[in-house]
């Protein structure tokens, strides 16, 4: 089992040393098998990849205590994308069925250098589906995932041997039929270990940890508070305040490796949204006047590849899953 100890190296090897290392190649080849796994898995049920972009003039609000970095376009302020959310959603007025592998930027705070989770610079495979529901989504991530690992187990034993990694870890993943709590069952328990978890918050990183260690299987967290995520997140009408919403949290103490809901459409919602987190709608033009003209109602989620490789390849450090790692303040190539 693994837990949030600080593991950040003072510097990380240099790019040689990482890239000879045995390890890491045994890493490389799981990541890729994996994300190529998903791609045909997903391209056999009929889904498009695309291509987002990684800069423009907004990016996802959501994101839980970093920064987004702006870049010079030729006179205007862009950002670099901290998630392709908003642009998944645009891209299902040409195709029903979307996935795409995105790269991230998010100058997280200098405290998760050590969490071992967080990276500066990441991937995520993102996925968004027109008419879904959050049910809908949360089939397809766990059916995706039960793929992902058993292509990768059967096919890569050597790998697994070189990283001392026992597949016998994934026997119940296998199974499929992860468990599911709500948000507010998580806090209950969360509290009744002695933990100070906000009731109207995200699980923090901590609180991730100890309910991961205590499951041999991957769980969906569901239900979220209205006001812990982004505006694009749909209210459940029949349960003001909750969001239908969801996390997949790893087993064995790894923490969370993807996040994902049911999206809200409807564009007055949408505005109000945006002004209750204090921002002004006017920066969200192009989004919104997608919105107004007929965007589908959709669900969709974004896993981690880094954190869902690290955890199958059973490493202490989310950065060893990346070629070239960017860690929160640590200078890099």
């Amino acid at each position: 089992m693994t837990t949030d100890v600080p593991t950040a190296p003072a510097a990380l090897p240099d790019p040689g040393r990482h890239l000879t290392s045995p390890t890491t190649r045994s890493v490389l080849r799981i990541k890729h098998h994996l994300v190529s796994a998903a791609r045909a898995h997903l391209c056999e049920q009929g889904f498009t990849e695309v291509f987002p972009p990684i800069i423009g003039p907004v990016t996802d609000p959501g994101s839980r205590g970093s920064k987004q970095v702006d870049v010079d376009f030729y006179g205007h302020r862009y950002k670099l994308m901290t998630s392709a959310i908003l642009y998944k959603q645009a891209s299902l007025l040409a195709f029903d069925k979307i996935f795409c592998v995105a790269p991230n930027v998010r100058l997280e705070p200098l405290e998760t250098a050590s969490t071992s989770r967080h990276l500066a610079e990441f991937h995520q495979l993102d996925v968004e589906v027109a008419g879904a529901s959050r049910d809908d989504a949360v089939q397809l991530v766990e059916d995706l995932v039960v793929h992902m690992v058993d292509s990768v187990v059967r096919e890569l034993p050597k790998e697994f041997a070189e990283l001392g990694r026992d597949v016998e870890a994934f026997t119940e993943l296998l199974k499929g039929s992860f468990g599911r709590m709500r948000h507010a069952e998580a806090v209950s328990e969360l509290q009744g270990l002695g933990h100070p978890q906000s009731p109207d918050a995200e699980l923090d990183w901590t609180g991730e940890a100890l309910l991961s260690g205590r499951r041999d299987r991957p769980f969906f967290v569901t239900d979220y508070p209205k006001g812990s995520r982004g505006f694009y997140d749909r209210e459940n009408p029949d349960a003001p305040g909750l969001l239908k919403n969801f996390d997949l949290v790893a087993a064995e103490g790894y923490g969370e490796l993807c996040s994902g809901s049911q999206r809200t459409n409807d564009y007055a919602e949408i505005v109000t949204r945006i002004r209750e987190t204090g921002e002004n709608p006017q920066k969200y033009r192009w989004y919104l006047d997608l919105v107004r003209e007929g965007v589908p109602a959709s669900a969709g989620f974004g896993i981690g590849v880094e954190r869902l490789t690290r955890y199958v390849a059973g490493l202490d450090a989310v950065w060893q899953a990346s070629a070239f790692p960017k860690l929160p303040g640590v200078v890099s190539p």
